[in-house]
């Protein structure tokens, strides 16, 4: 048997190792081209025992539109207790494709309770040629029998067009951090927060209103162009995030499901959202996006649907006219029912109490909008005793704060917009433009001058006399507390 030995030109083996050197960076997707995680990582939907993973394949620039493309390629997430990964866990590979936008995501689960854990991606061209990303946290909920302290931020109307064109007259944001993103995202990692809540208008499909988003590369895109802001980046990597969905995020302004000629569909606006955000898991096949999550033995936190099963807003109000649908109703009540946590708190999309402006028939508290269904609701719960035993409504949607009492005396905390070129006065009760002409809601509070901002909750026992104590906290975009409310509950045994 003879061997044979193939000599290579040099000019051969100055490309073959150029070639090997492209091949071998682990930065580069299987095309060439540079792979990053511009959006970084995400955790949502923390429960005892699980968590949904997120991040996306991108490339290391945007582009001249200001997107972020996605790349092709792999990852996998590695989780630990330990900071070092000295002990650690791999979730299996996923793959970055164009038709999940090149977003890689997973539920992890078999977690502990009340425990600490640090994740980052492992990601690259393919399996073999990976880099890894930096360290991200969270923290798993408290077992349901634990007296714990809990905080979260509540925020809405996170305006980018906004931000950096100004609206309605309200100048754009100047400073120089601009380019850093919005400055309440900043304030809130101060606060260090168990959890942040995005309760609809994360993003505007509808703004600029004479170029609005209608396609699902152009939905993406507003999207993209938000979390790649560096102070979200460094927000989500050390806080979980928990996610609703309103008219903005969905669709346009007060759409309902109804098949108008208009882009985009029902169809796209959902996918869209289950997309971009980790509020379901991937793998589910008929997600729901209402829920709950028991919080410790202090605190329950309920996040309903407000678009999915809404009736048409031009149908007359009455007992068939509906935001939630028959079994989201069902559900709520029993959940709320069957709960024994000293503070019970039902975070809505859109306001129950308000007021809000006259005109509007898109939410509950409009007065050709779905009432009935709220004002049944609130019997509900004053013949339950709810409203004695800890629990509040926490709303996004409206664009100032306020701390309203319904007659009843149901209280809500409206969170006001995130960016404060997104912000206006509120509607008073005994406005006759408003939803309570004749005065009949209480308010202790209302945010002026106009501001952005968000609501700081936070619940903590008080073991010397057996009580526990619920915060709300308004604060300006900068950080400035603006307003306090102090809520106290016996704790139940």
């Amino acid at each position: 048997m003879s061997a044979c030995l193939t000599v290579m030109s040099p000019r051969l083996f100055l490309l073959g190792l150029l070639v090997f050197l492209v091949n071998d960076h682990q930065s580069t997707s299987a095309y060439g081209q540079q792979l990053d995680r511009k959006q970084g990582e995400m955790a949502g939907e923390v429960d005892t025992g699980s968590v949904i993973l997120q991040s996306r394949l991108t490339a290391p620039e945007l582009d001249e539109t200001g997107d972020v493309p996605g790349r092709a390629g792999v990852g996998r997430f590695e989780i630990s207790t330990d900071r070092s990964f000295a002990k650690s866990r791999y979730t299996d590979w996923l793959t970055a494709k164009p038709e999940s936008d090149f977003i890689l995501k997973t539920k992890v689960t078999g977690l502990q309770p009340g425990t600490r854990y640090y994740y980052r991606l492992q990601f690259g061209a393919t399996e073999n040629k990976t880099e890894t990303g930096p360290v991200n946290t969270f923290e798993t909920l408290p077992a349901p029998e634990t007296v714990a302290e809990m905080s979260f931020v509540v925020v809405t109307g996170m305006n980018y067009r906004a931000f950096y064109k100004g609206l309605a007259g309200r100048p754009p944001y100047k400073r120089k951090d601009r380019d850093l993103g919005f400055p309440a995202l900043a304030s809130i990692l101060k606060l260090k927060p168990d959890f942040f809540v995005g309760t609809g208008d994360n993003v505007y499909y509808d703004h600029p209103y004479d170029n609005p988003a209608r396609t699902p590369a152009e939905l993406r895109k507003k999207w993209h162009e938000q979390f790649v802001q560096p102070r979200y980046v460094d927000l989500f990597a050390n806080v979980p995030t928990y996610w609703e969905k309103d008219d903005h995020d969905f669709r346009y302004n007060d759409c309902d499901l109804s098949k108008k000629k208009r882009e985009p569909g029902v169809e796209l606006g959902l996918e869209t959202f289950r997309e971009q955000v980790p509020v379901v898991d991937p793998d589910e096949s008929d997600p729901i996006t209402y829920r709950t999550y028991r919080m410790g033995k202090l605190l329950q936190v309920w996040f309903t649907e407000n678009r999915d099963y809404r009736s048409n807003n031009r149908d007359k109000d009455g007992p068939e006219k509906t935001i939630w649908g028959k079994k989201q109703r069902a559900w709520l009540q029993e959940t709320l029912q069957n709960s024994d946590a000293t503070f019970k708190v039902l975070i809505s999309p859109t306001p129950m109490i308000g007021p809000d402006g006259k005109g509007k028939i898109d939410n509950h508290t409009n007065i050709n909008g779905f009432r009935h269904e709220r004002d049944s609701f609130f019997q509900w719960i004053k013949e339950q005793k709810l409203d004695q035993n800890g629990f509040y409504i926490v709303c996004g949607d409206r664009h100032w704060q306020y701390h309203s009492i319904h007659p009843t005396g149901v209280e809500e905390f409206s969170t006001g917009a995130l960016v404060d070129a997104n912000s206006r006065l509120g509607v008073a009760p005994g406005n006759k433009k408003g939803t309570d002409p004749e005065g009949l809601v209480k308010q202790p509070y209302t945010s002026n001058p106009a501001s952005g901002g968000f609501l700081y909750v936070k619940v903590t026992p008080e073991k010397e006399d057996s009580k526990a104590l619920l915060q709300f906290l308004f604060y300006d975009e900068q950080g400035k507390l603006l307003h306090q409310v102090n809520k106290t509950q016996s704790l139940k045994h």
